[in-house]
Parts: C-alpha cells; structure tokens; sequence
C-alpha cells in the first residue's frame, strides 16, 4: 500500500515538469521551424516613400531567404505611431515586424503628449537599416546676395543679424525643424522657423527664394544640388555623405564656433513586439543584415541617400535609448508639441 501511495506521489510531482518540457519542446520546434506562414512587413508611412522602398526591397530578398511571401503593408498616420502601435500589439512570434524610423521611436515620444506604445518597453530592436544625412541648403541667389558661402560665413551674418534669416521645415517636430532648433542652440543665433505642411513646399520656398534656407532630406534635395539650385554647405550626420563626400559635416564647418558634436540624421530600423523569441530576432538579424551588406542592396540606398548601417539587437537597441535622450531635449528646446 505505501509503494502505490508513494509511486502516485512521485507521479503527481513529476507531472508539471514533464508538461513544462514538452511545452519547452513544442516552443523550441515552434522556433526552430520560423517561418512557417507569411511574414507581414509593416511600413508606418504612405507607399512610395523611402522607407517604403526600402522595405519592399528588404521584403522581396527575406522571401527567399526564409523561403516565405514577405508581405509589406503600408499602415500611416499620426506621424508614424499608427503602423507602430499596431505591431507592438501583435502576438511576438516573429510573424509581424515594422520598419520603424526616428520619428516613432526617438521624436515622437517627446513630440506627442499621448503616446499608445512605449518606444523601448513595447519592442524588440531587430537591426539598425541605414541612415539618411539631412544637408544644410540655402538659395543660391539668397547666398551670394549676402556674402555666405559656407558655415561659418552663416553663423557670422546671423549672430551679427539675428532674426534676419529664416529656414523652413516640413512641419513642427520634423527632422529639419529639429536640426534647425539644434544648430541655433549650439551655435547661439537666432533664425526664424517657418513651417510648412510636409517637406516638398518646405524646399519649393527655399528654391524660390520664399525663404533662406532648409535642413533638408540629402535623398530630396541632391538633384537640386547638382544642377546648382540650392547651395549646399555641410550635412548634418557625424560623417560624411558617400554621395556628396566634398560636403563636410556641420560639426567639422562649424568648429570652434559651438557646432562640435551635431549629429542628426533620419535613421530607420526593424523591429518586432516585444517578446518575440530571442531565435527569432537573432535569425531575422542575421537575415536582414546579410542583405544590407549587399552590392545591390547598398546601390538601392545610395539612390535615396542612404548610409547602409547593419547592427546587432543590442547595438540598435541601445542607439534608440540614447536617441530618445537626445531628442527630448532639441523638442523641448523647439517648444514643438502635438496633441
């Protein structure tokens, strides 16, 4: 009698282990088998835009690589945070991801007064995409008129003129009316911000002469460069363009006159919800990464401007956190906010 009561508890206690395990087998296999079914590739932005373009692009090259559709699904609206909150709700299995940027997970999170997901909490960083310069650009006619022909020359006319210049930007709390707001502050002038609704009538007045200047999307604003349209005088990012290597950066323009350290760019990077299984994210990384350091991959972003810079999870994940550090302070400096 004591060896069947002792044989049923020993049963008994076994049981939750063995159910765990099986559980453990069934996730690993889960896991090891991804990708089983499609993969949905959220694009926070209206079709046809770079980021779009360069999903689609990523998107036909992971269908053969994980032998599985790779369905890009463009999801707009509220500066991005539409199509992102939508993926930080979707179950974390990898079958879901988005081409998040700058502006849903490092702006807008100081920009918006309410947010529906938390930039870091809510995601798993999968890699870093590429990064796209923003340059500094003035009208030609406007340049040679006041005698401006590079940074310093522009610094020097708007300390000894301030208010005199305006630059104009796509909107409050975009990347140029934030890059505008950073050069002020660090070079201590004082220039006018004038607003527009979206970046191309924000570039058509600088290249009609309606206003100065515009901290300008390097992808948007080169042609107009090359045919001497607008005057280019340095671009915004730590490093040098490669397709404007001449152009130098504002922090190696502006030296000795406070711009040391400006560093802006339009980055973009994929991310899955937060939990997804750590196999997943390292495969979708391996993946991704892979085709980034292609030839035709990196010809693809040259066309829009774009830097490729692949990285590790944890590499992209902790170039998020100190972005978001960084843009709280410019959006408060800027006074911008979006209710």
């Amino acid at each position: 009698m004591l060896k069947k009561l002792l044989a049923a508890a020993l049963s008994a206690a076994l049981m939750p282990a063995a159910a765990i395990a099986a559980t453990n087998t069934t996730t690993n296999a889960t896991t090891n088998a991804y990708p089983t079914k499609p993969v949905r590739f959220v694009v926070p932005y209206p079709a046809g835009g770079p980021l779009d373009t360069v999903a689609r692009a990523i998107g036909d090259r992971l269908r053969d690589s994980l032998g599985q559709p790779v369905v890009v699904e463009n999801k707009p609206g509220a500066g991005g945070n539409l199509g992102a909150d939508y993926v930080a709700r979707q179950p974390a299995d990898g079958y879901t991801i988005v081409m998040g940027a700058v502006a849903t997970h490092a702006i807008n999170p100081t920009l918006f007064s309410k947010m529906p997901y938390d930039p870091v909490k809510d995601f798993a960083p999968v890699t870093l995409v590429a990064d796209v310069p923003n340059v500094l650009v003035m009208h030609p006619g406007k340049a040679a008129e006041l005698h401006i022909n590079n940074v310093r020359d522009l610094v020097a006319y708007a300390r000894k003129n301030p208010g005199k210049l305006d630059y104009a930007s796509g909107g409050n709390g975009s990347a140029g009316h934030l890059s505008g707001e950073l050069f002020k502050s660090m070079a201590k002038i004082s220039m006018v911000h004038i607003p527009y609704n979206g970046a191309s009538p924000a570039q058509l007045s600088v290249l009609s002469g309606q206003t100065d200047l515009i901290f300008d999307n390097l992808a948007s604003a080169s042609a107009n460069i090359r045919a001497g349209k607008l005057k280019a005088f340095a671009v915004t990012t730590a490093g040098r363009a490669a397709a404007f290597p001449e152009l130098p950066t504002i922090a190696e323009a502006g030296k000795g006159l406070g711009l040391e350290g400006f560093d802006i760019s339009t980055w973009f990077g994929v991310f899955a919800p937060a939990n997804t299984p750590r196999e997943i994210v390292e495969k979708l990384n391996h993946e991704i990464v892979a085709i980034l350091k292609t030839d035709d991959m990196k010809a693809r972003l040259a066309r829009i401007g774009a830097q490729p810079a692949p990285t590790t999870p944890e590499q992209f994940g902790a170039l998020v956190q100190k972005e978001l550090k960084k843009y709280a302070q410019i959006v408060k400096v800027s006074g911008a906010k979006v209710d």
